[in-house]
């Protein structure tokens, strides 16, 4: 099998951080579009991307696309695809969807059409009339935007912030995934230190550390596509040993603080999780007493948001004592994640740049203060 077509999904905002990624792993025809980016690669990109991507959602084989207005439309093109090259006798096809202003908005019928379509398929290709469906999984999407259809398979199973090491949390932990992006959208570098005042489970120092030591994100973790025939065992194990062999062991500041002790002591054991528990330092400590006699640093934070009214007093406060600490830090890089429109004003200063992104569902801004690079590390 020569090239194929694939797509990392990722969250709004983070496409082109998911588009970088992709080139650093050699990776250069990349399409960024909405919430995707488009490569090309052999079947090692496949398992070179599930465990080296830090920021993307998902890696997807793209089966199709096509326009289709009508359910016959749709049984009539995707039947015609070749799904026998990529699904087996034996092998599970569960089909799942989503319809964003679609005529063919029914998600339920859209999803049983393409299931009817595969199996006529795959009767044809197979020459049988029933299929066990008790072999590897290859979980098909069937996504339709304006009548566009994209037809995809999806390589990773469970979603790529699913390391492995994070066996607790707080509240409303940020994703892995978006805490790599966090940390690759700033000045961090390994040699520089880098402070999370409200470092809650530990996932943005966590993600710094993996990104420092060049520790492959996915390289304790299973992906759907490990049982797929097509790769075969051998692939995944070369992958893996050379991710191994690429895993450094730098000296590293990293500095992670929360008021909640016991949410620290989560993060301990998720940074010990990750293999990277004494890369970070964890402490108790309220905003107020941050401190640092270091000329230069970054600090890279997600704090409380203040969605309730009862919280939101308390959240502008915390915003107006970390204004006040990094004062006087002009040669810090500060980068602050927040859904509160008003951080700026509480913050006592304007950001350089915003940068629109989601966690989760919620819409927020990335705050932006970059300082200059410390002498010798441009």
């Amino acid at each position: 099998m020569e090239q194929i077509q694939l797509i990392a999904t990722a969250a709004f905002g983070v496409e082109a951080v998911v588009a970088r990624e992709l080139q650093a792993l050699g990776y250069t025809d990349t399409i960024v579009e909405n919430g995707r980016v488009l490569f090309k690669g052999d079947l090692e990109a496949i398992a070179r991307t599930n465990l080296w991507l830090r920021s993307a959602e998902r890696v997807l084989l793209l089966v199709a696309e096509f326009e289709a207005r009508t359910f016959d439309e749709l049984f009539d093109q995707t039947v015609s695809l070749p799904w026998s090259e990529w699904i087996g006798k034996d092998s599970q096809f569960p089909v799942q969807g989503k319809s964003v202003r679609s005529q063919l908005h029914s998600v339920p019928h859209c999803q049983s059409i393409v299931k009817k379509a595969v199996v006529e398929s795959l009767k044809k290709a197979y020459g049988t009339q029933w299929f066990s469906e008790d072999g590897p999984v290859y979980q098909i999407e069937v996504a339709l935007l304006k009548d566009r259809v994209t037809l995809t398979i999806d390589t990773s199973g469970a979603g790529l912030h699913k390391r492995g090491y994070r066996q607790a949390a707080g509240e409303a932990p940020i994703k892995e995934t978006l805490a790599a992006a966090l940390v690759q959208l700033s000045y961090w570098r390994s040699k520089r230190l880098l402070i999370d005042p409200f470092c809650g489970s530990g996932t943005i120092p966590i993600e710094a550390a993996l990104i420092g030591d060049n520790i492959a994100p996915g390289l304790t973790r299973r992906f759907a596509a490990e049982d797929w025939p097509q790769l075969g065992q051998k692939l995944w194990t070369r992958v893996r040993a050379e991710a191994s062999d690429l895993m450094q062991d730098k000296p590293m500041q990293i500095q992670g603080y929360d008021i909640d002790g016991r949410v620290l002591g989560h993060a301990r054991r998720n940074a010990d999780n990750a293999g990277v528990g004494e890369k970070i330092h964890f402490q108790r400590r309220a905003v107020r007493e941050l401190s640092t006699s270091a000329k230069y640093g970054v600090l890279i934070t997600n704090p409380p948001y203040g969605e309730r009214l009862d919280e939101r007093r308390q959240v502008e406060r915390l915003y107006k004592e970390l204004g006040a600490v990094t004062s006087q830090w002009d040669t810090w890089s500060i980068y602050v994640l927040t859904a509160h429109e008003g951080f700026e004003r509480f913050y006592g200063r304007q950001a350089k740049r915003k940068r629109k992104l989601y966690n989760g569902r919620i819409k927020c801004d990335y705050f932006q203060y970059p300082g200059p690079p410390p002498p010798g590390d441009r």
